[in-house]
């Protein structure tokens, strides 16, 4: 065995030192990955995940402080605008009312004889006045705490469904505080989030349509509602569209989908470029275009468009033509002018041409030592240590 592994590595040793010459001719030529310049015509279809939301999904609350005295739906009912949904104990605020008409009852009564004597010369103006400003402020009081009294009650604001009550009965809530969550049954709608190279393009945006995996093979068009012209934190634009009823099924809100928008070329001459093809350097982009009559590459500045969700991205430039050929992989390895090796296609015996990138990449001395060593390691340790 130590006979045939020492063979195998001086076999190997001396088809590395044959090889050493030519590694050493081909090290500056480096091989890359060739692919075709194609012309970008009509709409660009974009996609982005979006999830279903509804058109108002609001927490209620009352705007009085008070003890729950009841709940009058379960959660998921329906209900119509101006139904009454929950009540506070409505006991202190009605003996406050009573309390207030009581006494607006009699400053009403007071201004009333004021203003009569006012009228006969019976009284000066400053008594007047003060019992006008006096029962507009106790009429003002009055008003108020009948509106206390009304806000125990809690309405429903628009058609729709009861998601969840966050309090139960005899529970004491304050002005202000979530206690039914309620969302709308109108159209549904979609949020996605666009990044600033889509955002800045939102006029070129022609129609929409989104896809549900439950509902497979059906489309829902799109409407577009608003998108916010401030991004978030993640530098992404909120995007707000109403789903089209057409007799489909309604998605509900919280739904995953996919929203496809098809956005128009414009006066610019889009290409479409393998993502791997754009060099960002300095701040700019630029794509090696790559000469076959005379096997060199030469840098083209472009600017990138947006990229697609194949691998693509949308580039445009004057310099770049439809069909041309440019460098898609290897691009951070050469430079304007050199002369480079196009990777074979893909065949049965050379998958991806790997083998080619070995022998001309000058890698193949590095491949046959590490060969060698593992071979070693084999025979004069893993076997032994084994018996």
């Amino acid at each position: 065995m130590k006979l045939f592994c020492c063979i195998i590595l001086g076999a190997f040793m001396v088809m590395s030192a044959s090889c050493s010459h030519n590694s050493k001719e081909t090290r500056r030529m480096q091989t890359v990955k060739i692919d075709t310049v194609f012309s970008v015509e009509g709409q660009t279809p974009l996609q982005f995940p979006g999830k279903v939301k509804a058109a108002q999904d609001v927490n209620l609350s009352f705007r009085v402080s008070g003890t729950i005295g009841k709940i009058c739906v379960e959660d998921g009912d329906r209900v119509r605008k101006g139904q009454l949904l929950a009540q506070l104990d409505p006991t202190d605020y009605r003996i406050q009312l009573e309390a207030t008409e009581a006494e607006y009852q009699q400053v009403k009564a007071e201004a009333e004889r004021v203003m009569a004597l006012y009228k006969d010369n019976g009284t000066t103006p400053n008594a007047n006045d003060k019992a006008v400003y006096g029962l507009k402020q106790m009429t003002a009081k009055y008003q108020h705490h009948k509106d206390q009294l009304e806000y125990t009650n809690l309405y429903a604001p628009f058609d729709g469904f009861v998601q969840k009550h966050l309090f139960d009965e005899h529970e004491t809530v304050g002005a202000g505080m979530p206690v039914i969550s309620m969302i709308s049954q109108g159209a549904p709608e979609v949020e996605i989030n666009l990044p600033a190279a889509e955002y800045i393009r939102r006029t070129q945006f022609t129609r929409y349509h989104a896809t549900f995996d439950i509902y497979p093979g059906k489309f829902y068009p799109l409407e577009c509602i608003s998108i916010t012209p401030k991004a978030n934190a993640n530098q992404l634009y909120s995007m707000r569209l109403r789903i089209v009823q057409d007799g489909k099924p309604s998605p509900s809100p919280g739904m995953n989908t996919m929203v496809t928008v098809f956005c128009s070329a414009g006066d610019m001459h889009s290409l479409s470029v393998s993502s791997g093809a754009v060099l960002q350097k300095n701040g700019k982009a630029a794509v090696f275009v790559y000469d076959p009559s005379k096997g060199t590459v030469r840098s083209c500045e472009v600017t990138v468009l947006r990229l697609l969700t194949n691998g693509r991205s949308v580039i445009t430039s004057d310099a770049l033509q439809p069909g041309e050929l440019v460098v898609s992989s290897g691009v951070h390895h050469i430079e304007d002018g050199e002369v480079v090796k196009p990777l074979p296609p893909i065949t049965s015996t050379n998958v991806g041409g790997l083998l080619e990138w070995i022998l001309v990449s000058g890698r193949f001395k590095t491949v046959i030592w590490f060969i060698s060593w593992w071979l070693f390691f084999f025979w004069e340790v893993f076997i032994p240590a084994m018996r």
